[in-house]
């Protein structure tokens, strides 16, 4: 889980320079203003990141691996480091959406 975990979090903080991570609840947490995601279930081999508000920046179509049906949280797997790399253009896009939500980028006002 290890390679995979490490994989992951340099995807989320390499997709946008808002983004940070702290260890929260004895797991590593990213956000953007707002918490966006943490690992959970970190004991097993799979890594799983949980998405607290998933469904806020879930596009089905773009994150066919975001799971979860709920009001709320929407998890995604990785089985390996391998799994961890197929997904980065998805976890790139999900904190980038994430990002774009929370701090959205300031209107230009005309000066009049």
């Amino acid at each position: 889980g290890e390679p995979a975990m490490q994989r992951v979090r340099e995807t989320i903080l390499g997709a946008d320079e808002r983004m940070t991570e702290r260890v929260q609840y004895g797991t590593i947490t990213f956000a953007c203003k707002d918490n966006m995601a943490s690992f959970v279930q970190v004991a097993n081999k799979h890594v799983t990141l949980m998405f607290n508000r998933g469904q806020v920046i879930q596009d089905k179509a773009k994150h066919p691996h975001l799971e979860g049906a709920g009001p709320n949280a929407r998890f995604m797997r990785f089985a390996d480091e391998t799994e961890a790399k197929a997904r980065t253009s998805e976890l790139k896009d999900l904190s980038r959406r994430w990002c774009d939500l929370m701090t959205p980028p300031k209107k230009k006002t005309s000066g009049r």
